[in-house]
């Protein structure tokens, strides 16, 4: 992304729109389709004759209750309780553990599945334009694909952040000196890049 990079403004009527060149839009698709993967497949479609109690109380059908090993999915889906700072405040961290555990049974399956729908929002939405002939298209994000494609940027941004290792907002100043034959140097740039995407998506709300 030699050029400087589109950003989101906002629509008269509501909603943002960004002009988007073909580079960019098979990045940004790429990444969703990525993201897609790495959330994987929802909760199973309960069986329509099943009681829907009985199917929510079922254990097949709970979420799972350990935190992710990859560090990028244990930054989509972490912890509610507990994390740095809790300890030591009289916290006993084994019941701390467990209503985390209790926590991501009820909850992950939803949240992989609203996580899902917001990545699926952004490759349908990319996959609707068609470029000009000077290779651009102009996406508009109206009604709710706004908050999917927020909630979709931030989820790449989250997933990048893990695989750089990237803890504090602050070392994504460290990114910019890297040098062009970082291997780090093309995905900390598409960081940068979403970056701007999400902060200037947040203004035209």
């Amino acid at each position: 992304m030699g050029h400087s990079a589109a950003m989101f403004e906002a629509l008269k009527g509501g909603g943002a729109a960004i002009a988007l060149d073909e580079v960019e839009i098979s990045i940004l698709r790429s990444l969703a389709v990525n993201l897609l993967e790495l959330i994987g497949p929802g909760a199973p479609e309960p069986d329509a004759d099943a009681d829907p109690l009985a199917v929510l109380f079922a254990e097949e059908h709970q979420g799972p209750t350990e935190k992710p090993a990859d560090p990028a999915l244990a930054r989509l889906f972490p912890d509610a309780y507990g994390g740095p700072g809790s300890e030591g405040q009289g916290v006993d961290q084994t019941e701390i553990a467990a209503r985390s555990a209790e926590f991501r049974r009820f909850t992950e399956n939803d949240l992989r599945t609203r996580k899902r729908e917001d990545a699926l929002a952004v490759v349908h939405s990319l996959n609707a334009l068609t470029p000009g002939e000077d290779g651009s298209a102009v996406l508009e994000l109206t009604g709710e694909l706004p908050l999917r494609w927020l909630g979709a940027l931030n989820d790449l941004r989250l997933t990048i952040a893990a695989r750089l290792d990237i803890t504090e907002d602050d070392e994504s100043a460290l990114l910019f000196g890297l040098p062009d034959d970082d291997p780090r140097k093309p995905i900390s740039m598409a960081y940068v890049w979403l970056t701007g995407l999400q902060e200037t998506l947040i203004e035209t709300l």
